[in-house]
């Protein structure tokens, strides 16, 4: 049981891991691409089809990696209480 639960939190944190790196990854890009369109053609803004798409593709991403436990759920802030309470125990 202690290797399955090892086995479960190892792969819950990977995939915390893998949104938090293409949420960077989002925000770095469309950084330099929107800077990039400013400079070459401020007259069109062709990064909004990109940050729309991209977005879709983040905001699943982000769906299954928060939604199968909640993000702001029961389980959350159940976990939540228990840190400050721990904090106010220090």
């Amino acid at each position: 049981m202690p290797d399955e639960d090892y086995e479960k939190a190892r792969i819950r944190i990977n995939e915390l891991k893998d949104f938090y790196e293409h949420l960077i990854i989002f925000v770095i890009i469309i950084t330099g691409l929107s800077i990039f369109n400013f400079l070459t053609s401020p007259q069109f803004y062709w990064v909004l089809f990109v940050i729309l798409f991209w977005g879709i593709g983040l905001l699943l991403h982000g769906i299954f990696t928060f939604g199968r436990r909640g993000f702001l759920s029961k389980e959350w802030e159940e976990r939540k209480i228990k840190e400050y309470m721990a904090e106010e125990k220090k």
